[in-house]
């Protein structure tokens, strides 16, 4: 895949998983079932889509246990699954605009570690346009912010080290591999939340929820993460974290379309200021290669 068509692919990424917050909404589950459901349906969706299971060790060609693309595999998976579980939990004890925001930290540590582990230069407009994103985010969350919630906020920031890990170790592996450690870090998931479909799972008769998970499960997740995986192989690791910020810029969008909670001023500065910023850098992008 060319680069127009990795930026296109990232874009449509995070289009799909800003829907997560009006689905989620109609769900009448825990945080920790919607997520355990929503990735064993994203499982299946791939199994369906990759034509294979998942896979727990990668081999080279003389059949052997590759163990540097092995361990890329798992350390990409682990940090998917820490990711969803993390902002699930600091879903539920923090407000959802913390949540996010703590979250969209995550270019912080893609400038700090991406250079260490995949040896890409950041540029200067790249400092730019991070800085230019985070304050973006900060107005379009500002008058929702809620201090008080120290833990729930202390997992929504670790869940913004765990994506950085894992757009780190995706962008590390070929796109083939990246699909295939998504498909693991479902797995992972939908075993770890076993405990929770039993606790407060999906009523049978409850058709709202049970579409909305399924949506949840092929759009907002396998369809995501199957274009992510395509896109990461041709962007840098920095470029994936700064196009999939239309994530957090479109999931109010939904919510003022099908829920009719109309966003203020500083929120659609902020979401201008996003939007700007990244075709800013873009554009410099294209213009210095």
């Amino acid at each position: 895949m060319n680069k127009f068509g990795g930026v296109l692919a990232l874009a449509l990424c995070g289009l799909f998983w800003s829907t997560a917050g009006i689905f989620i909404k109609n769900v009448n589950a825990s945080s920790f079932t919607i997520a355990g459901y929503r990735s064993l349906i994203a499982l299946v969706t791939f199994i369906v889509a990759l034509r294979k299971f998942p896979v727990f060790r990668i081999k080279n060609e003389e059949g052997k246990t590759d163990r540097s693309s092995t361990f890329y595999l798992w350390i990409g998976a682990i940090s998917y699954s820490a990711t969803m579980i993390l902002f699930c939990a600091a879903n539920k004890m923090t407000t959802s605009a913390n949540a996010v925001l703590l979250q969209y930290s995550y270019p912080i540590w893609v400038i700090l570690f991406g250079p260490v582990i995949l040896g890409e230069k950041n540029r200067k407009s790249d400092f730019v346009t991070v800085i230019g994103v985070l304050v973006g985010v900060v107005l379009f969350f500002y008058s929702d912010l809620d201090a008080g919630k120290l833990l729930g906020n202390i997992l929504a920031a670790l869940s913004g080290l765990t994506f950085a890990g894992t757009t780190i170790f995706m962008r590390k592996q070929r796109s083939e591999a990246s699909a295939t450690s998504f498909m693991l870090s479902h797995f992972i998931t939908a075993v770890a939340c076993i405990p929770f479909y039993f606790t407060n799972g999906i009523a049978a008769g409850d058709w709202t929820s049970i579409i909305c998970i399924f949506a949840l499960g092929i759009c907002q997740m396998a369809f995501a993460n199957l274009l992510f995986s395509k896109g990461i192989g041709s962007v840098t690791a920095l470029s994936a974290s700064i196009i999939t910020m239309i994530e957090p810029l479109m999931n109010p969008v939904w919510v003022m379309i099908f829920a009719g909670e109309v966003p203020g001023l500083l929120c659609v500065i902020g979401g201008v200021m996003i939007l700007g910023c990244i075709i800013f850098r873009e554009f410099v992008s294209n213009r210095e290669s």
